[in-house]
């Protein structure tokens, strides 16, 4: 399987689309993003300038991916989630857009927003519960449940996640809660 063309033209690099992925009309998508194998980006769905979407990528109607985000494979990011700039989503990270679903029971109007600020890490396999923000900078531990809302630059890890420290810009541990 080949890619489509990856050509630098000037500062701008054009968009490179795996051949198997499916990019249905009305999704948008800058330039300079590499979208990889088995992705699929819906109608609405709007991705950044220089992303990397992961092999196994769902990017649903509404969701918008912020300039410079990189999202590993096997994640679906679903209504109601918005990624701003230069996001890190780790492997098998997990969103929700409903708090109680039933699969009997239609709740397509009580999608709870969730906000992942710009610089923001979350690890393998987290699992973000909706209607949440994670702050600027934040550091989302592997595996962690984050139920509430994440304060910037605030590290957390475990099931409730829990804050043990804070990090600065560039994902270090710091003594103290950093300047913003």
């Amino acid at each position: 399987m080949e890619f489509s063309i990856f050509v630098k033209i000037g500062h701008m690099q054009k968009k490179q689309i795996h051949e198997t992925a499916v990019i249905d009309p009305g999704a948008e998508i800058g330039e300079g993003t590499r979208v990889w194998h088995f992705c699929h980006l819906m109608p609405g769905a709007r991705v950044g300038r220089n992303c990397v979407l992961g092999q196994n990528v769902f990017v649903d109607n509404n969701v918008s991916v912020g300039d410079g985000c990189k999202v590993q494979n096997n994640v679906s990011i679903y209504n109601g989630v918005q990624l701003e700039e230069e996001v890190f989503i780790g492997p098998s990270v997990v969103f929700t857009n409903v708090i109680n679903p039933r699969a009997f029971i239609e709740r397509k109007h009580e999608f709870k927003p969730t906000l992942i600020e710009r610089g923001a890490s979350i690890g393998a396999n987290a699992t973000i519960v909706c209607g949440i923000r994670i702050g600027a900078y934040a550091l989302i531990g592997a595996g962690a449940v984050v139920t509430r809302d994440v304060p910037a630059f605030a590290k957390m890890v475990g099931n409730p996640a829990r804050q043990i420290g804070w990090v600065d810009k560039e994902g270090n541990s710091v003594d103290n809660q950093p300047l913003q």
